[in-house]
């Protein structure tokens, strides 16, 4: 049987960014015809961390193209990674410091209304003033909320997880190179047994080793593998200037900013991640399912 995928973090897809003001109607069903061919059924459109003209802008042209297509079930929404996360190099990853703040509830209230509640998904940095507060607020509307780009402790990472959070974002990436061994984001992510991790297993962002670990810890009812894809997914080797980085693609498929030294998302879709986590032979076929599709569809309610 032919496999179908879900993909709760597609930053763009062949060249398109969904986080600039370039994007338009056409480039937008461009990216989303490709993402579709790569094997992946349902996804949500994520746009990094912005202003808040560019999410109202972008979000209502990807909302506008979704339901045109038919295409609601499809993209049921979009992903916000941002703008509420950590600005400390390192946590902040490729995102852009400068449009960073604090969690603010009512900045949230405001965006779903001026898009038709096509928020389905918003990722926080959980030590943030308000989080927990925050989260509440996002899941009493529908929004789930995913932690990540954060330098949480446990402590944070639990009181968000009891008010309602449900996903870490990529765990283990967008966080520091280098932190305290014991008391990082990465053990407390794995500590709380509520949240589920998704996992970028494109065979850059984390080492074979670690996704072994990762799965024992959680088992294949926690685990949701996510591309994380940037535009350049889908184009050839070569230098690119995309969500904000003058960032490489290697041959091998590694995209990074050699500058800052961070990864600049994945040109992996969710089929090639699949395929990576499964020479390890960690899950079983129906297993891989549930970490492919079953578990974002149960998470972002879809039948």
């Amino acid at each position: 049987m032919e496999r179908k995928y879900i993909d709760l973090q597609v930053n763009g897809f062949v060249g398109v960014d969904f986080s600039t003001l370039e994007l338009d109607y056409d480039s937008f069903m461009k990216a989303a015809d490709a993402v579709f061919k790569s094997g992946t059924e349902i996804f949500l459109p994520t746009l990094v961390t912005s202003d808040l003209p560019l999410y109202e802008r972008n979000i209502a042209i990807i909302r506008n193209a979704a339901e045109k297509n038919g295409l609601m079930r499809e993209i049921p929404g979009v992903h916000l990674e941002g703008p509420f996360i950590s600005n400390q190099p390192g946590a902040v990853g490729c995102h852009n410091p400068d449009f960073v703040r604090d969690c603010d509830s009512e900045w949230l209230l405001d965006m779903l209304e001026r898009t038709g509640n096509y928020v389905k998904m918003i990722t926080i940095a959980a030590e943030l003033n308000g989080a927990a507060d925050f989260t509440r607020c996002a899941t009493d509307k529908g929004v789930v909320v995913s932690l990540g780009h954060h330098l949480a402790k446990f402590e944070d990472v639990r009181k968000c997880a009891a008010a309602g959070a449900k996903t870490l974002t990529h765990l283990a990436n967008g966080c520091p190179n280098m932190m305290n061994r014991h008391d990082n984001p990465v053990w407390a992510g794995l500590a709380c047994d509520d949240l589920t991790a998704m996992l970028i297993t494109d065979g850059h962002h984390l080492p074979g080793e670690i996704i072994r670990c990762m799965a024992k810890i959680k088992g294949a009812d926690k685990i949701i593998v996510t591309s994380d894809a940037a535009p350049v997914a889908g184009l050839p080797p070569g230098k690119y200037y995309m969500l904000n980085n003058h960032a490489v693609l290697e041959e091998n498929g590694k995209f990074h900013n050699p500058e800052k030294g961070c990864l600049c998302g994945s040109s992996a879709s969710v089929a090639d991640c699949v395929k990576f986590l499964e020479t390890f032979e960690i899950f079983t076929e129906e297993e891989l399912h549930k970490v492919s599709y079953l578990n974002a569809a149960k998470l972002i309610g879809i039948a």
